[in-house]
């Protein structure tokens, strides 16, 4: 056995360059045994925790939380113990560490993509297709379809996350982090979840009332979540000679900060500082890349027209119109309901209507697609809607969710606005944008009234589809918003 191991960071998943570290549950020196929770890492979908390699002492660790890690790079330096459990070199785990193909050094006897899982080891980042979904190698290899605002593909192998225990506290990966942004201590919350396990209500409860937190463990080994890991403690150690709450700074201590040459560096996620450059991470991060391949490869035209909605009875729900709207436009236009490939000058029409939603949230926008919308009734796309948001606010929405569809909505005027040029994202050919809904005076026969309209856009991939076929597809979302019913 060689007196050193290097692990490189695996694709965790998702087809991306890179993800970023969340928290260390060791430090340089440390011993870890095979398969412990390692480092906790954030891609554009998730928190993963990734599991070490091997046992032994950690010798290197790439960056602190916060810092960037390129995938197929080193992401930990070991030396491996003899008298500890070691995995066999020949033993076909799914455990490959070296780097991609074309990235650099491979280390030696390994190959292909591997993504961590949450109960120790790591999957094929390309399962074979089962019987359960129908073997659609096409789906299944897909690459990245992209989001209305930043991508969220990722390979199906990572999508069912447990809850771990750490230090003691159990919660998932989302859980921690969500904790660590919020600055609440997972050691002083009540845990209601199964198992006792700290749920992300738990955690969203805790930080809005203090009062509900539990009495601070004291000492080392008391199932504080920092209490059992030296590089927390360090981090806590090294923060206790800060000041808590810093006022402003005064312009000489400005002045001084400046003078001294001292780099000034982006703080971890979750923490913003004036004036200080923020490096872009998981879900913002991809949203650059997708938006910018999207700018680069469709040819985009914006249609726009207002529909007039004034004979709509009270109690009518704007977003299930609107979902109703583009399932009839799509049939109407099949063209518009399709995915188009620029490389392979191909078209692929599709018989389903699957929407993707885009969904706001403080990390950025995440678009889960809401499947078969052509089949569903009033009820059934408010049921979906609302249960595809619930999993996005807590991170517990499966990467298949968030892939697939075939034409996009953003309802932006729920805020603001009323015209939009939304951007198409590959493989998809169209986006419908709505704005905020106002009243305008209308000419009828005899005099005016005063209507209420819903302004509308529509972009498309030029390449796909012709200029008639989407105003014909504006039309026909026109005619379904008008109707009463």
């Amino acid at each position: 056995m060689s007196d050193s191991k290097t692990f490189h960071l695996p694709d965790l998943g998702e087809g991306l360059p890179d993800a970023t570290i969340v928290e260390w549950f060791v430090k340089e020196g440390d011993v870890i045994r095979l398969d412990e929770p390692l480092v906790s890492m954030e891609t554009a979908k998730a928190v993963v925790e990734v599991p070490s390699p091997v046992s032994g002492k950690v010798l290197k660790l790439a960056g602190d939380a916060g810092d960037v890690v390129v995938t197929g790079s080193m992401l930990a330096v070991f030396q491996p113990d003899p008298n500890l459990p070691q995995r066999a070199e020949g033993q076909d785990t799914g455990h490959h560490h070296g780097p991609p193909a074309g990235a650099g050094a491979t280390a030696a006897g390994t190959s292909g993509k591997v993504v961590a899982s949450d109960d120790g080891g790591q999957l094929p980042a390309h399962p074979a297709p089962s019987e359960a979904d129908g073997g659609n190698d096409a789906e299944n290899q897909r690459g990245d379809a992209g989001t209305v605002v930043g991508a969220m593909q990722s390979s199906n192998a990572v999508h069912a996350e447990q809850a771990i225990a750490v230090g003691g506290i159990k919660a998932m990966p989302a859980v921690r982090a969500t904790a660590r942004k919020l600055g609440v201590d997972l050691s002083r919350v009540r845990a209601t979840g199964a198992d006792g396990a700290v749920t992300m209500a738990d955690v969203k409860q805790a930080a809005a009332d203090s009062s509900s937190l539990l009495p601070s463990p004291t000492g080392r080994g008391s199932g504080g979540e920092g209490a059992q890991h030296p590089n927390v403690a360090a981090r806590a150690e090294s923060s206790s000679v800060r000041p808590s709450s810093p006022g402003p700074r005064s312009e000489d201590q400005r002045t001084r900060l400046s003078a001294s040459g001292k780099p000034m560096r982006t703080q971890p996620p979750g923490v913003s500082v004036s004036g200080q450059p923020e490096q872009l991470k998981g879900v913002r991060r991809n949203m650059a890349r997708v938006m910018a391949d999207a700018h680069a490869k469709v040819v985009p035209t914006t249609l726009s027209d207002d529909a007039d909605i004034q004979a709509w009875q009270p109690g009518n729900d704007v977003t299930v119109r609107l979902i109703r709207a583009i399932v009839r436009a799509c049939q109407a236009v099949p063209a518009m309901n399709a995915w188009f490939d620029g490389d392979k000058l191909t078209r692929t029409l599709h018989p389903q209507v699957d929407i993707g939603i885009a969904v706001d949230t403080d990390d950025g926008l995440f678009v889960p697609a809401l499947r078969n919308a052509d089949i569903l009734d009033a009820r059934g796309v408010r049921e979906g809607i609302d249960r595809l948001r619930a999993q996005v606010q807590d991170r517990s929405i499966p990467a298949s969710e968030l892939s697939g569809y075939t034409i996009s909505l953003s309802n932006f005027g729920m805020f603001a606005g009323r015209y939009a040029t939304p951007v198409v994202v590959p493989p998809c050919v169209a986006i419908v944008a709505a704005g905020r809904a106002r009243h305008q005076v209308t000419p009828v026969m005899g005099g005016f009234e005063s209507h209420k309209i819903v302004p509308l856009s529509v972009t498309f991939d030029h390449r796909a589809c012709t200029g008639g076929e989407a105003a014909r597809f504006l039309k026909a979302l026109i005619d379904d918003l008008a109707l009463a019913g």
